[in-house]
């Protein structure tokens, strides 16, 4: 699964919007949406929301985990700890990325908001890291790892799974009598 494919997941997280419109319910496929009724928050999902702002039907409201201060105990939290930590969102670094992306002028404290959401990224892809090596390092067959997100889950993923591939030749080929000599 690709970054885009894993943005499209996120498109599905639901998120207050005011719309500036008044409309009766919409009938779509993933669920009936509406009625919208000006100035009334609602929630819908993300790529609507997008698509609102975009064509200047609504405001978005960003979620309340999106607040500095809940982001600098979050950021806090996983410094502190040597586990991950649960997210407020399991799609927040999409869902940050695609609200500054298209509804900055939304987003109190933008720039800190975004270099906050970095910040965490950073701490939990060095935990990561530092996870796969352990892992890889071992003798392990399997691990588990808790409270990592699908994007998070997926940046590992190509390096690990080639990583693992050639272990297992390498076991393979020594356990199965053939020597490994330097010429």
């Amino acid at each position: 699964m690709d970054p885009s494919e894993v943005e499209f997941l996120a498109e599905k997280e639901m998120i207050t919007v005011v719309p500036n419109f008044t409309l009766d319910t919409i009938y779509l496929i993933g669920g009936d949406i509406g009625p919208f009724t000006a100035g009334m928050p609602m929630e819908v999902p993300l790529w609507m929301a997008v698509n609102l702002k975009q064509r200047q039907k609504a405001r978005i409201r960003p979620p309340e985990w999106m607040d500095v201060e809940k982001l600098q105990e979050k950021k806090q939290e996983e410094t502190d700890s040597k586990f991950f930590t649960e997210m407020p969102c399991k799609h927040y670094m999409e869902l940050t990325q695609l609200l500054l992306k298209y509804a900055i002028d939304d987003i109190p404290h933008a720039d800190e908001t975004r270099t906050l959401i970095k910040d965490i990224w950073d701490l939990r892809m060095a935990k990561l890291r530092s996870s796969v090596d352990t892992f890889v390092k071992s003798d392990a067959t399997h691990a588990k790892l808790l409270h990592l997100t699908l994007m998070e889950l997926n940046t590992v993923r190509p390096f690990l799974t080639k990583a693992l591939d050639q272990l297992h030749v390498l076991r393979t080929n020594i356990s199965g009598g053939v020597e490994l000599t330097q010429e």
